[in-house]
């Protein structure tokens, strides 16, 4: 009781109280803007919480990516462009129901669901996280090792692109993290004599160049989208009871999906959405009506998100592993702050835990009367000029990453991967597996090689020990699996045009 009482005190405090209401502010408002994604927005308040106190940096992530996630619903049903990528599972399905006339239905179960879909993740937070906490403390660094290679395998194998060129985008990542002296050997490697890069290459750069500058150079190649109908909206959350007594195990299913998805390193709460919308096709008894305005996969997928980016947290918080991309700029700011992710977390600085699980909670309860006006509010922000809105992105993603060393290189960072994360994404490459790679890079590399330290070399220990055998299991089989998918899918092709021959 008295580590309960100590964080609604810190919880309490008014810089955070601030913190959390203007966050959700700014976080609903981007994730608005079609094209700025959650993950954007989280990347520009790094700069803003070099100057908070520890509870309150991490509530402005927390805030501002649950609200962005669900205010990308709002351009999806209004204008058919997803705000951001977990909207972009159900855009057509919201999209048909505002042209049925029933716009408020569609942004009400985007609410409604959201709201509800982040408290069942932050209850599997508290649930999960302690339990797993106490399995951690047994973990060596063999574990370790196949715990964060699981992480790089599993952001291959969840993403929509080509399992191949997933892997290839993971391996440009881990490549880049090789570069700087940090390394078990203390050997400069791939730094061409310039100074800067010895220190290796900061995350946060890389970050805001991937997920910001190039989603500023994809708008300036990509038509303006089409203007924001003027229209007054009834009232935002009616017959959301009715469809929550209609929908009850479409709900259930998706928050387990998204909570399972969550805890998966490098998954996230696009993957979620898009893996329940589609299960939600499948089980539902009119499946017919997908696609023609049909709120049951609204219900699922919404609920689905949200419930994801509280799991999320599980393997950034145990192990420093992100749960999502999101996570990964978290982790950022929480070794800043002197929160260290790590089983002891939940032992040493209980309190602040338990300050986290309001601070979600509280989020997500925000979410529904701030919704509501900013869904009224979304006719006149829907309507600012691209032209406008995207310079001062720019400018954004050039001042936060200098503020982070007074470094002009950093800014030079910012525009390379700008133009990597550009380039990959134009030709079917994910940006999460390169990301993910430059996060998790060190990481399996420190452990594979304190590891083969502890063992002289010999690889045994990596698979006699029974959690490290399981985990190696699960690892290869993630591994292999793409490969699989590749050669069916060959072999299938070559069937087919073999076929009309024969």
């Amino acid at each position: 009781m008295d580590t309960l009482a100590e964080a609604i005190r810190l919880v309490a405090a008014p810089d955070v109280l601030i913190a959390i209401l203007l966050s959700s502010i700014y976080g609903l408002v981007i994730g608005s803007l079609p094209g700025l994604s959650a993950t954007m927005a989280t990347a520009l308040l790094v700069p803003v919480t070099f100057y908070l106190s520890p509870i309150a940096a991490v509530a402005t992530i927390i805030s501002a990516s649950a609200m962005a996630i669900f205010s990308g619903d709002i351009p999806g049903a209004l204008l058919r462009i997803p705000g951001t990528p977990a909207s972009a599972a159900y855009t057509d399905e919201a999209y048909a129901m505002t042209r049925k006339g029933q716009a408020e239905l569609a942004l009400g179960a985007g609410l409604w669901f959201s709201a509800i879909g982040g408290i069942v993740g932050t209850i599997s937070l508290i649930v999960m996280a302690p339990a797993l906490a106490e399995m951690a403390l047994q973990f060596s660094t063999f574990e370790y090792f196949w715990l964060a290679f699981l992480g790089l395998m599993c952001a291959t194998l969840v993403a929509r692109s080509s399992p191949v060129k997933a892997i290839a985008s993971m391996l440009i990542g881990l490549l880049i993290a090789c570069i700087g002296i940090e390394n078990p050997a203390g050997t400069p490697r791939f730094t061409f004599g310039i100074t800067d890069l010895l220190g290796g290459v900061e995350v946060i750069p890389a970050l805001v160049g991937m997920f910001a500058v190039s989603e500023v150079m994809r708008a300036m190649v990509t038509p303006d989208p089409p203007p924001m109908p003027r229209r007054k909206f009834g009232s935002i959350l009616k017959g959301q009871w009715e469809l929550t007594k209609k929908y009850v195990a479409p709900q259930v299913r998706g928050n387990i999906v998204g909570i399972i998805i969550g805890v998966l390193p490098g998954a996230g709460a696009d993957m979620a959405a898009w893996v329940s919308y589609a299960m939600s096709k499948r089980f539902s008894k009119e499946p017919e009506k997908f696609g023609t305005g049909h709120p049951e996969g609204l219900v699922e997928a919404g609920a689905s998100n949200n419930a994801s980016l509280a799991s999320g947290w599980v393997p950034s918080l145990l192990f420093g592993i992100p749960g999502d991309t999101i996570t990964a700029i978290a982790i950022g700011v929480l070794y800043m702050k002197g929160l260290n992710p790590g089983p002891t977390l939940f032992t040493e600085r209980a309190s602040s835990m338990y300050a986290l699980y309001i601070i979600f909670i509280l989020a997500n309860i925000l979410m529904i009367p701030l919704g509501i006006l900013m869904i009224r509010a979304a006719s006149h922000i829907l309507r600012a000029p691209r032209a406008a809105v995207m310079p001062v992105i720019l400018l954004c993603c050039a001042v936060g990453p200098f503020a982070t060393g007074n470094n002009l290189f950093a800014v030079m960072s910012v525009a390379f991967f700008g133009v990597l994360g550009f380039v990959l994404e134009r030709n079917g490459y994910p940006v999460a597996a390169l990301v993910l790679g430059i996060v998790m890079g060190s990481m399996v590399e420190q452990n594979f090689v304190t590891s083969l330290i502890k063992s002289d070399g010999s690889l045994l220990p990596f698979f006699d020990r029974p959690v490290a055998a399981v985990l190696a299991a699960m690892t290869i089989a993630c591994l292999v699996w793409p490969i699989g998918v590749w050669a069916h899918r060959r072999f299938f092709r070559r069937q087919a045009s073999v076929a009309p021959a024969g």
